[in-house]
């Protein structure tokens, strides 16, 4: 078994990076992962999952878990 990600899921963290810097490219961008659900193609999980990960090993975003009040709230800014 391989311990290397997927083409899919390395496409799902691509296209959600890709997404974050756009967004957050003028300062800080506070949300939701089922508020951007749509937008990304990719269900609240799954941008839950991709976040923690983004978190650990983005070195192009700041990503951190800032609150959690019914789901969890991301800040994300340029590093």
């Amino acid at each position: 078994m391989s311990t290397t990600a997927s083409p899919s899921t390395d496409s799902k963290e691509r296209r959600l990076k890709e997404y974050l810097r756009e967004r957050a490219k003028d300062g800080e961008l506070y949300f939701k992962g089922k508020f951007i659900a749509d937008d990304v193609g990719l269900s609240p999980k799954e941008i839950g999952a991709l976040m923690v990960k983004l978190s650990e090993s983005a070195t192009d975003l700041e990503v951190e878990k800032w609150s959690y009040t019914g789901a969890t709230t991301w800040r994300v800014c340029p590093a």
